[in-house]
């Protein structure tokens, strides 16, 4: 059953789009019904713009608990262990962090695409190892 109760923190993700997908769709599906919400998340979205600061907000900006593109490597890798591999699978797929998802699934684009680059250079290597000789 899904959550109908939309709360002011989950407003302020969803201006930074910082929600999972689903989440902003059914955000976006409650809006369009609701004139009190829609005046609320602009309300929320006006004193944004004001420069008010929370420390939730500075944490959601600077991405804090988000992890560096390299721990989301070693992550693909399967190369952390404990505590560090479970708070990056809580991070990715129970909050559904977009941003590092992106990230994840770029970083699985360029490891899949691994293979074919190998290949092309080591072709180009042997295409060009005779000119390299000095005779």
């Amino acid at each position: 059953m899904p959550r109908t109760t939309i709360t002011e923190e989950e407003l302020r993700a969803y201006l930074a789009e910082q929600l999972p997908a689903e989440r902003m769709a059914t955000i976006e599906r409650t809006l369009r019904d609701s004139e009190p919400l829609r005046q609320q998340l602009a309300t929320l979205a006006r004193d944004s713009d004001q420069g008010g600061v929370t420390v939730g907000e500075v944490w959601r900006r600077g991405r804090l608990s988000c992890p560096t593109r390299s721990q989301l490597g070693a992550y693909l890798l399967g190369a952390l262990e404990g505590a560090q591999h479970e708070y990056l699978d809580f991070h990715l797929q129970t909050v559904g962090c977009r941003v590092c998802n992106a990230n994840l699934a770029d970083l699985q684009q360029a490891q899949s695409a691994a293979p074919e680059k190998q290949r092309r250079r080591r072709k180009y290597f042997e295409s060009s190892a005779g000119y390299l000789r000095r005779d």
